[in-house]
């Protein structure tokens, strides 16, 4: 090896008796520490966020770059995102709200705006349906529901969620798209019943729901596209434990300061 390598056997010797460098200690000590916060997230954290857990969360004294340059020499990456494409069929008879939200994704208080989607899971027992309910304070999730058809009674399970777990007040803004689902006589009763404002996405125009199709684009990539669910059942169990366990409680969201939804309410409250 020494020959092939052009070095003496004298000088490759005490190359192997020479003691690590400090430097070397501490980015093995890092690439630990940063492998178990990539792993404890799923492998869906990037450089940025497990910075911001090691440093910020943990108090452990690191730089952003040097984080980014381990993980780079060691093939450490995030799953990488997919294009999501638009799913709504607004081809109905049922009168619209205008776009009260007006893509005014900010808002200053919890249950001051709330918007609602819906997506499909492919399973070897056929597709499954998704509908959920987002508080645009937080980005958290607050109703949930999930079933083999489309039928309007997905949006109206997923919306008496929500107002279950966060009894808001009058006033609420709900915002969707043009969906039949949200523009049936059935949907719009029970925000009349609550007396919530009801708001809805121009024609053609996903941006105006941008931060619902956010989240079923995460939901995709960091779970969806990774497994091959075999049952409804399994998809419905994964698609909970995801959104209850991981998204709303444990997930650092960019917008939030890298806070997890549930994380930025309590602080919010407190403060």
């Amino acid at each position: 090896m020494c020959r092939a390598l052009e070095v003496s056997r004298s000088g490759y010797y005490a190359f192997k008796k020479r003691p690590q460098s400090q430097q070397r200690v501490d980015n093995e000590r890092l690439l630990i520490e940063i492998k178990r916060v990539f792993w404890e997230n799923d492998r869906n954290y990037g450089s940025p966020r497990i910075w911001d857990q090691l440093h910020r969360k943990e108090q452990m004294r690191c730089s952003e770059n040097r984080v980014a340059r381990v993980m780079r020499c060691h093939g450490i990456a995030a799953i990488q995102r997919r294009k999501f494409r638009v799913t709504t069929n607004s081809k109905h008879d049922h009168p619209v709200w205008p776009n009260v939200l007006a893509r005014n994704f900010v808002v200053a208080r919890p249950n001051a705006a709330w918007v609602a989607d819906i997506t499909y899971v492919w399973t070897l027992e056929g597709w499954l349906y998704v509908a959920t309910v987002l508080d645009l304070f937080s980005r958290g999730i607050v109703g949930l529901a999930m079933d083999k058809t489309i039928a309007d009674t997905l949006t109206i399970q997923a919306m008496r969620q929500a107002i279950f777990r966060r009894n808001p007040t009058q006033g609420l803004i709900c915002h969707s798209d043009r969906g039949s689902q949200y523009a049936g006589n059935d949907f719009k009763a029970i925000l009349a019943q609550n007396k919530f404002v009801g708001s809805m996405s121009r024609k053609g125009d996903c941006w105006d729901n941008a931060v619902a199709e956010s989240f079923f684009h995460t939901l995709k990539v960091e779970l969806i596209h990774r497994h091959k669910f075999r049952t409804r059942d399994e998809a419905r169990r994964k698609i909970f434990e995801y959104v209850e366990m991981y998204y709303n409680r444990r997930r650092a969201h960019s917008t939030l300061g890298n806070l997890s939804p549930f994380e930025f309410e309590r602080q919010a409250i407190l403060s």
